[in-house]
């Protein structure tokens, strides 16, 4: 007799939801609780068109599918929501996860933020991370910024000197910045020869509310190689992502990075970048 595939399948997926719902049965304080694994299609509107019906009936992967959602299951737990934790990145609850990123290339970087050092909105990595700073000066486009030292924006920094820095620190601004192409331009003529910028963008982000209508880009690590090399020819640059696809989500849901462990922090998964840092030297 030849066999029914049909009822083996069928028999595989059963003996998968009793395998992992007995894996996922937990016993506190001498009750248990095995978790429904359809529980969620109480709570989730069960919205079906005939179209998508007669699409699933025809997906002849369709059984392989629900089996590696069985043997898979997506416990979602706390970030089961449509808004995030925290609406600001997660600075109420500690260090933004991108910060951790920044932070800890800037910290290798400390050699590098020396002489005149210029940075943006205010000097506050300048004054943790320099070495052997002379001069500290703050780039704002708002004139309202009393730590600016020059006012411009970067896009059209026509009025700064060229060859005034030895250092421009310029974190997390290229974004905002619908023109990137001129601003790097301007970035690389305002460095003194041998002078590092030290930039970083976002690969993933939310999009800061005061800045729904004026944040413009996202940044890949291919992306910024030619950006940045395009614009310091001769030089030298530095391009690496940083980030995995934990740290994007806790970074998205506004989960800090002091809920993460240092292992998962570190781990850098070229393919879930979070923040790509580049350090680009002017040439002599």
């Amino acid at each position: 007799m030849t066999a029914n595939p049909s009822a083996s399948r069928h028999a595989a997926i059963a003996a998968t939801e009793a395998d992992v719902a007995d894996r996922c049965s937990v016993t506190i304080r001498h009750r248990t609780f095995a978790p429904c694994l359809r529980r969620h299609a109480d709570n989730v509107p069960n919205v079906r068109t005939r179209a998508a019906a007669a699409s699933r009936s025809n997906d002849p992967h369709r059984w392989e599918k629900r089996l590696a959602r069985l043997r898979r299951p997506a416990w979602l737990g706390t970030i089961r929501r449509t808004s995030p934790l925290s609406d600001h990145w997660g600075r109420e609850r500690g260090t933004p996860v991108d910060r951790y990123y920044i932070e800890h290339f800037l910290a290798g970087e400390r050699h590098s933020i020396r002489g005149r050092v210029l940075e943006v909105m205010n000097a506050e990595y300048t004054g943790r991370f320099g070495t052997g700073v002379d001069e500290s000066d703050v780039l704002d486009i708002d004139p309202a910024n009393e730590a600016a030292t020059i006012v411009a924006d970067l896009a059209a920094a026509d009025e700064i000197p060229s060859e005034t820095f030895d250092c421009f620190i310029l974190t997390q601004t290229l974004q905002y910045v619908y023109d990137v192409r001129s601003a790097v331009e301007h970035a690389h003529r305002i460095l003194r020869p041998g002078g590092t910028l030290l930039a970083t963008v976002p690969a993933v982000s939310r999009v800061a509310r005061q800045h729904l209508d004026t944040e413009y880009w996202r940044f890949t690590a291919p992306a910024c190689s030619r950006l940045f090399g395009d614009a310091f020819r001769g030089g030298t640059v530095d391009v690496r992502a940083s980030g995995n696809v934990l740290t994007a989500v806790a970074f998205l849901m506004g989960i800090a990075h002091e809920e993460l462990s240092a292992r998962e922090l570190a781990l850098n998964d070229p393919f879930f970048p979070v923040v790509v840092t580049v350090r680009a030297t002017k040439a002599r």
